[in-house]
């Protein structure tokens, strides 16, 4: 059975893991017994949610990230997986130092809004977070922390400013696309702007595709 006593001046939680291993957590000089209290139920919800892991044991966030990125290789696109690549090395230095379970809320909306006063665009932070979002959910499913902080932060939108200062999508008209494609003599590029135009998808889509993508 779980509880706190004290020794020596400090307040200590003896408890047992979901494994039934008895442990001890000593805490810092001048806990309250109140504050030993509250640590003690947070430890038992742990337990209880089979989540809990020693300190020692906790990786850093650059770890979950590096091993996400080794699970997903195999099972994305080349191009897709780089720019994976390329978010984790780019844009997480602020978390990779810390403990994955030392992610919460406020530190991904600090997160969030670090970026945006740098003006970072839009779409590029949104698509930083759906990198962020996956690795935090495999640290969920790994049992190194029992739910996902990055869906209940408050997303980024765009203000009246940012909205103001992004140039506007232009759209050909038919006309000026008939004139496009009758200019572009070689059939190769006129094929790939004639699928880029009708099909919508971007150009990492369009140039990663292959013949194995196409249902014939």
């Amino acid at each position: 059975m779980a509880c706190i006593v004290k020794r020596r001046g400090r307040w200590v939680i003896d408890f047992y893991d979901q494994t039934g291993k008895r442990r001890w957590k000593t805490m810092p000089e001048g806990t309250t017994k109140k504050e030993a209290k509250d640590e003690l139920r947070e430890t038992e919800e742990l337990v209880s949610n089979g989540t809990f892991m020693p300190v020692k044991k906790i990786p850093l966030f650059s770890k979950v990230a590096e091993d996400w990125l080794d699970y997903k290789k195999p099972k994305i696109r080349i191009n897709t997986w780089e720019e994976y690549e390329r978010n984790v090395k780019n844009h997480f230095a602020d978390l990779n130092d810390l403990k994955i379970n030392r992610i919460t809320i406020a530190t991904v909306e600090k997160f969030i809004t670090k970026r945006q006063k740098e003006k970072m665009n839009i779409s590029t932070l949104r698509r930083i977070l759906v990198v962020l979002n996956q690795i935090i959910n495999y640290a969920v499913r790994h049992r190194y922390i029992d739910h996902n902080p990055v869906r209940e932060a408050e997303r980024p939108r765009k203000t009246g400013n940012e909205g103001e200062s992004q140039d506007k999508i232009k759209i050909l008209a038919p006309s000026q696309i008939n004139a496009f494609l009758g200019a572009v003599e070689d059939r190769k590029y006129q094929t790939l702007f004639r699928l880029a135009i009708f099909s919508g998808a971007r150009q990492g889509e369009i140039l990663g595709l292959k013949w194995s993508d196409i249902l014939w």
